[in-house]
């Protein structure tokens, strides 16, 4: 009985070992993932380089990054390392050298979103590099690689190309792939309203210039720092086309308080209102019916721009030129004063005629 029972476990166990080792084999067989041209799958970085970029995406071979855009493959040299988690888009399943190639631009694009979204709610201080002017202010980028535009409205100081500073993420949109930067002081609607209590409209005050654009002038007004413009045309009652040379950043200014823009949390200044307006005083000698004589400053589709004294101008609205008339800029004509345009600074006038020509109205 013993012995016929060994050799039954014998005669046994060669099946068993063959259904044991078919389920090892099969269970040892390789588990490769089915790749499809756009699919998004995650993956493990194990190489990387400027010349190579691979990554495990649990197919037969590694994936290859492919990246022409050389910020975005500065972005993943300096963000990425060896080991770590990344979610791949699938551009080939298998390339004519048998791997699949890849691309990290939706994973780094979601990254920097991320990083954009944290720095607007913080509104942490952020180094930056300054890396190109434009018209309108400078390209700027952190240490983190985002990318952004520092408006002049909202830098302080002087900037140059090359130069770090520093600036907080003031707002972004991104659908339009926009970031805006600013270096000032970001006040909240509740502290600009508290801040402005303190200001009356027509009162005099002194800020201090933190910024200079074409198109006017930044201060910071009173102990809150909150921030005030004055427009190119509000600097003198003299027509201004920029900002004088004379304004510098860090210049003590007075002016008068026009009013406040809560949208843009601005207080609105003027400096040439300080003073009384010139202009009125010489408005006097021009009453109306006055025969008067200018120089034609220029010829526009609406009329034309007359001369008539250093910061006086007249206007003839192309309706008055005599038909069959004709005018050159620099030649001298004698008018007739219509009304007067305080506001704007200017004069109406009608050429004064000896004898009124067919069809003058």
């Amino acid at each position: 009985m013993r012995i016929s029972k060994i050799k039954n476990q014998i005669s046994d166990k060669p099946s068993r070992k063959a259904s044991t080792m078919a389920d090892l084999m099969k269970s040892a067989e390789p588990h490769f993932v089915s790749l499809r041209k756009g699919e998004n799958l995650e993956g493990t970085i194990t190489k990387l380089t400027s010349v190579e970029i691979l990554v495990d995406i649990g197919a037969k071979t590694e994936a290859q990054v492919l990246e022409k855009d050389k910020s975005n493959l500065r972005a993943i040299l300096s963000t990425l390392k060896v080991g770590d988690k990344v979610q791949v888009s699938i551009l080939n399943p298998e390339s004519d050298f048998g791997n699949s190639v890849v691309s990290l631009r939706r994973f780094l694009d979601q990254k920097l979103w991320d990083k954009v979204t944290k720095f607007e709610k913080s509104k942490e201080s952020l180094e930056i590099l300054i890396k190109e002017e434009t018209r309108g202010g400078f390209l700027v980028q952190t240490k983190d690689g985002v990318q952004g535009f520092l408006p002049n409205s909202h830098t302080v100081g002087n900037l140059e190309v090359g130069q770090k500073s520093s600036a907080t993420l003031l707002e972004f949109d991104k659908l339009q792939h926009k970031i805006i930067f600013s270096q000032k002081k970001i006040v909240g609607s509740d502290e600009f309203d508290k801040a402005a209590k303190s200001i009356k409209i027509g009162q005099k005050i002194t800020s201090v210039i933190s910024s200079i654009a074409p198109f006017g002038i930044f201060v910071s007004v009173g102990p809150n720092f909150i921030e005030g413009f004055i427009h190119v045309s509000e600097i003198s009652w003299e027509k201004v086309e920029t900002v004088p040379e004379s304004f510098k950043v860090g210049d003590k200014i007075e002016a008068m308080v026009l009013g406040f823009d809560k949208k843009s949390s601005r207080v609105n200044l003027s400096v040439k209102r300080l003073t009384e307006d010139p202009f009125r005083e010489k408005l006097k000698e021009y009453t109306a019916d006055k025969k008067v004589k200018g120089k034609i400053k220029k010829v526009t589709s609406s009329g034309l721009i007359i001369e008539l004294e250093e910061g006086i101008e007249g206007f003839i609205k192309k309706e008055k030129v005599p038909i069959g008339s004709s005018y050159e800029e620099g030649s001298e004509i004698s008018a007739t004063v219509v009304s007067l345009d305080d506001k704007n600074h200017r004069i109406s006038l009608v050429p004064y005629l000896t004898k009124k020509t067919i069809g003058y109205r």
